[in-house]
């Protein structure tokens, strides 16, 4: 079974999505047979290559709600062993992090570019670390078994910039508007950081799917965010 999970490094249902997803892997008998790989998504697009304060970044889009965002997402994030730290954060454009998850794919396999994601989204919201600086990036990149050498002349040049954008395209045809979205064997979709009991019945469901060979039959569930832009498990592109 292959998971295509397109999410933002940046994107805090992402990350609680990612635990949870993880967490459901873990439990399901036939986790081996499973191929994860992310795929590039960006709630901002049009962020500037630049470090900002995220709380003065989420300020300025939703105004005196921001705060009560925030701290919903550390409560669901320590229920999940997350650690959240808002006042640390910084935003800014997720692009060249995702040339980055995109060379561990391809170079490294799944099972690296995972882990490499987990090592960016730790970075952001829990260390108050830029995900847009190349050095930064760099060290998140050898920590996670990426050659140090390989990164940073990758990070120096535009390599993998033009596949990373056709993805990005990719996403807006399939109609991913909100993130993380779960796509299963290509015809399943699963949108949203859902509980980890949800997550469990619907690789199980698959698995049934798969082994009846019957495609006019699916396990698909959503979570569409409210008009905040990230609620209800999902974050919506701004």
């Amino acid at each position: 079974m292959k998971v295509e999970i397109y999410s933002d490094v940046v994107c805090p249902w992402c990350y609680v999505g990612k635990a949870r997803f993880e967490r459901a892997l873990s439990a399901f008998p036939q986790a081996e047979g499973v191929e994860v790989v992310y795929r590039p998504f960006q709630l901002d697009p049009a962020a500037p290559t630049a470090p900002r304060p995220h709380r003065e970044v989420l300020a300025a889009k939703f105004g005196p709600q921001a705060v009560a965002m925030d701290e919903r997402i550390v409560g669901l994030g320590a229920a999940e062993g997350l650690v959240f730290d808002f006042d640390a954060a910084l935003e800014n454009n997720t692009l060249l992090a995702h040339r980055l998850l995109r060379l561990a794919l391809d170079e490294y396999g799944p099972q690296t570019q995972v882990r490499l994601k987990g090592r960016l989204m730790a970075d952001h919201f829990s260390a108050g670390k830029d995900v847009g600086d190349p050095a930064q990036l760099t060290e998140a990149a050898a920590a996670a078994g990426l050659d140090r050498d390989r990164v940073t002349a990758f990070l120096a040049g535009d390599e993998l910039r033009e596949e990373v954008l056709a993805e990005l395209e990719d996403a807006q045809r399939l109609g991913i508007t909100a993130v993380p979205t779960y796509v299963f064997e290509g015809k399943w979709a699963v949108q949203g950081g859902q509980e980890t009991s949800t997550f469990l019945a619907v690789l199980e469901q698959i698995a049934k799917e798969t082994a009846a060979a019957d495609p006019a039959k699916g396990a698909a569930t959503s979570a569409a965010p409210d008009a905040d832009g990230c609620a209800d498990g999902a974050c919506e592109v701004h």
